[in-house]
C-alpha cells in the first residue's frame, strides 16, 4: 500500500466524544475516538448505511492523536449539560407526538416521556489527529473536508468546528507532524497528552475501547482496541 497520512485539526468552543455512554449520563473521553473521527469522515464524504468497506479502510492503519491546550490556561473541566428530552410537545399533534420517547412496545412511559439526561462536554480543546491511509483515499477525503457533502462537528451536532478540519495530506509521518507543529506554534498551543496505538505500560495508562467500526447504519458494530495515554 502506498501510505499517506492525513491530518485532521480538531477545535471548536464544545466537543464530545462518547465511548460507552447510554441511558441518563452521556460521558464524553477526554480525546477524539476513532469511531467519531470515522463519523466525520464519512460526513464529509456523504457516505451513509453500513460502510464496511470503506471502514475497513480508514480503521486499518496506525491512528495518532495529539491533545493540545493553551499555553496560558490550564485545560478546562469538562462541562455538564442538564438535558430533558421528549419535554415541550404538543401530544394532539401527530408529529410532535413521534418526538416523544416510547417505550418498547411503542407506548408513552409513566411520567408523560420525559427523560433527564447529562450530556458531558470538553471545553476550548484541540487535537491534531494523524491517520495512516492508502494514498488515494487520502487525497479523496482531504478533497471531501474542504467541501464536504453534510455537515461536520466534533462528536455531536452541536459541536461545532472553529479552524479547517482537513489540514492536508503528507507522504510521510514527520512531514505531518512538522505541520502539526506549526499550527500549534501559531495557536500558542502545546503538548499535553498524546495517544498511541496498542498497549506501552512502561510509557503511560492503557485504556481499552471500544471504538473501531466495523459497520455503521442501523445495526453498528465495534470491535475492541487498545490504546495508550503518554502525558507530556
Amino acid at each position: 500500500m502506498n501510505e499517506h497520512y492525513l491530518l485532521l485539526w480538531l477545535e471548536g468552543p464544545l466537543q464530545s466524544w462518547g465511548h460507552d455512554s447510554r441511558f441518563g449520563r452521556r460521558d464524553t473521553l477526554p480525546f477524539p475516538t476513532m469511531s467519531g473521527v470515522c463519523g466525520l469522515l464519512c460526513a464529509a464524504l456523504g457516505a451513509g448505511g453500513e460502510q464496511r468497506e470503506l471502514l475497513a479502510s480508514l480503521t486499518q492503519g496506525e491512528w495518532y492523536v495529539r491533545a493540545l491546550a493553551r499555553h496560558e490556561l490550564p485545560p478546562s473541566a469538562p462541562l455538564r449539560d442538564f438535558h430533558m428530552v421528549g419535554s415541550g410537545y404538543d401530544e394532539s399533534d401527530p408529529w410532535q407526538l413521534l418526538l416523544i420517547p416510547k417505550t418498547n412496545e411503542g407506548k408513552k412511559p409513566v411520567g408523560g416521556g420525559t427523560k433527564m439526561t447529562y450530556r458531558y462536554y470538553l471545553q476550548d480543546q484541540a487535537f491534531a489527529v494523524i491517520v495512516a491511509l492508502e494514498e488515494t483515499l487520502a487525497k479523496r477525503l482531504a478533497g471531501a473536508l474542504a467541501d464536504p457533502v453534510w455537515t461536520l462537528s466534533l462528536g455531536r451536532k452541536s459541536c461545532a468546528p472553529t479552524e479547517l478540519i482537513g489540514q492536508g495530506v503528507y507522504a510521510d509521518r514527520q512531514q505531518a507532524l512538522a505541520h502539526c507543529d506549526a499550527l500549534m506554534q501559531e495557536k500558542n498551543r502545546h503538548l499535553h497528552f498524546e495517544v498511541i496505538c496498542g498497549a506501552a505500560p512502561e510509557n503511560g495508562e492503557v485504556l481499552t475501547l471500544n471504538d473501531v467500526p466495523l459497520q455503521f447504519g442501523t445495526d453498528k458494530r465495534y470491535r475492541d482496541r487498545q490504546v495508550t495515554l503518554v502525558y507530556a
